[in-house]
């Protein structure tokens, strides 16, 4: 039981924090002899009566198939139902929400909010999952809003299952609102509660709750958003129906998309694999679904780039997925993002791939993955390590805990010759996640480039020989022998490298950045050959790569620049 400190009202619910009257901190207390009201709102069941008319009118949208259901796992074919219903009655309370709070006057308005991981009380790891796909889906149809700065999937993760303070969660993502809710499923029905906080105040804004059944959700969700568009008169930037777009009609093919996203974001080998059997299957189900095709496509980019596989096997796989997104969106910035990626990291045609960043960049330019990818794999080409660091910062202001965008900063850093700096961000990167693989990369490989060389080594002599990236810190320890005068330890490691690609694919620029390092411009530049040929997605980098600077005075340097057709 608990209380309001101000009004004395009694509350039932454990989980409320703040009075749904005045907004007033709870505190333990007994409950008074007549319970005031319950405590979570209820839906309007007016508005809900509308609302069932409205699907009525909708032939739009349709329920998939129950073979479609059942394909996937058998139970889980009901985990793309309760997504839909869930972003569908959450998109009535978020907008409900945001036109309250561009309604108010004054220094009191909101323009920024967090939608937190929604606590799973049903006991279910199917929907727990279902939890972390409920709130990337929000954040995304609330990123459409304009004026309404929201923060990313990727920083809001951090919170789950925790029990931070909403205060010190608005300061920590510089948000001025936090979303907070619930989900509670018991057979076909589902119970959703939300609560908005304004963080500044530490009050209550607006709260509701939600009782459904899950076969009435999917045709609701597109109509439902449609519906408070209109009423509220929002004008959006760009396309104004952005709000509301149908990305695909199939519930099914949306989880497994999100699947997809989730396990991309690890960046492990077997990660990616499985990220691009989510996208397989969710084109199965819809040949039309445009973002499954940019998620194909980026991931595929992204196995070329790590490196999990030889480019040739990853990254005509992501052009022919880029092309058949364009064709069917080419209003998607990321498909044109994944489409500059493929044109600058393997066709090395510097016009189209700039044109194709420019093209996503105008059509969205607050993706932060867009800015990134801009910024390694195309500026580079331009030799300007500043601009491409520019970018960089950009996509880590817009995602700042995305492990990925970390990550990559530390190599903006390190090619602009911002040595201090680059090892203060790979610290930042790894203490976010020691284990995901490019963070361990760049630490040490930062390490490195500010002669720490004994910090480097002992960094990756921990990983296990059976890890799939044992072949990576290899390389980072070889180049840190290398740098550091050690001849013998250097090529010892290079020939265990080298007996590891007899098996699986390896990097040859890597192997370049070692021989560099010993001052064997000849094999160095026999691996940059190399590395042309199998057109490493690296190989680009070199114009700017300090690991590079040694062979810059050759003439084969130039030769190999003008190969890949670098601008002058």
């Amino acid at each position: 039981m608990k209380r309001c400190s101000q009004c004395r009202r009694d509350y039932t619910d454990e989980t409320l924090n703040y009075c749904l009257d005045d907004g007033a901190a709870l505190v333990d207390g007994p409950a008074s002899i007549d319970e005031a009201a319950t405590a979570i709102l209820q839906t309007d069941p007016q508005a809900e009566a509308r609302t069932r008319l409205q699907m009525k009118a909708t032939d739009q949208i349709v329920a998939p198939s129950k073979q479609e259901e059942t394909a996937r796992n058998g139970s889980r074919g009901h985990k793309p139902i309760i997504v839909a219903g869930i972003v569908a009655a959450l998109l009535v309370a978020g907008f409900v929400g945001y036109r309250y709070l561009n309604s108010r006057g004054g220094s009191e308005q909101i323009s920024s909010i967090a939608v937190l991981p929604f606590e799973n009380r049903s006991g279910s790891t199917d929907t727990d999952y279902l939890s972390d796909g409920l709130t990337d889906s929000l954040i995304y149809r609330f990123s459409q809003l304009p004026n309404l700065k929201v923060s990313p999937t990727s920083s809001v993760m951090r919170y789950k299952g925790t029990a931070t303070d909403v205060s010190q969660i608005a300061k920590e993502l510089d948000v001025e609102a936090v979303l907070s809710g619930r989900l509670t499923q018991l057979g076909d029905s589902l119970t959703i509660s939300v609560q908005l906080i304004d963080a500044r105040t530490r009050k209550l804004i607006w709260a509701e709750q939600y009782d459904r059944k899950m076969a009435d959700l999917l045709a609701t969700q597109r109509e439902i958003a449609t519906t408070l568009t209109q009423k509220m008169e929002l004008r959006l930037s760009g396309d104004e129906k952005a709000i509301t777009k149908k990305y695909t009609s199939s519930n099914e093919a949306y989880q497994l998309y999100l699947k997809g996203r989730f396990y991309w974001a690890k960046r492990t080998k077997d990660d990616l694999f499985k990220s691009v059997d989510c996208f397989k299957q969710a084109i199965e189900l819809d040949p039309s679904f445009a973002l499954a095709y940019v998620g194909m496509a980026e991931t595929y980019n992204s196995m070329g780039k790590d490196p999990d596989v030889a480019p040739k096997d990853a990254i005509p796989f992501a052009k022919a997925a880029a092309v058949k997104a364009l064709e069917i969106d080419p209003t998607l910035a990321e498909a044109h993002s994944a489409m500059g990626d493929v044109l600058a990291i393997y066709d090395w045609n510097w016009a189209e791939s700039e044109r194709e960043f420019k093209r996503a960049m105008e059509l969205d330019p607050n993706v932060a993955y867009i800015h990134l990818v801009y910024a390694g794999s195309f500026l580079p080409s331009t030799g300007r390590s500043d601009v491409a660091l520019a970018e960089c910062q950009r996509a880590v202001e817009l995602e700042p805990l995305s492990l990925i965008n970390n990550s990559v900063l530390t190599t903006a850093y390190m090619n602009a010759r911002q040595f201090d700096k680059a090892l203060i961000q790979a610290h930042r990167s790894f203490d976010l996640d020691p284990n995901f693989p490019l963070a361990r990369l760049w630490l040490g490989l930062a390490y490195v480039a500010n002669g720490k060389y004994d910090e480097a080594i002992g960094l990756n002599n921990d990983v296990p020989v059976q890890s799939p990236t044992r072949w990576v810190s290899l390389y980072v320890t070889a180049y840190a022998h290398a740098r550091a005068g050690h001849k013998a330890e250097a090529e010892k490691l290079v020939a265990e490298i080298r007996e590891i690609g007899k098996t699986q694919y390896i990097r040859p620029y890597y192997l370049a950045c070692v021989y560099a390092a010993l001052g064997d411009k000849d094999k160095a530049f026999a691996q940059l050959g190399q590395s042309l040929d199998e057109k490493d997605c690296y190989a680009p980098r070199a114009r700017i790569d300090p690991a590079l600077d040694p062979l810059r005075d050759d003439p084969r340097f130039a030769a190999m620049m003008k190969r890949m057709n670098m601008p002058e």
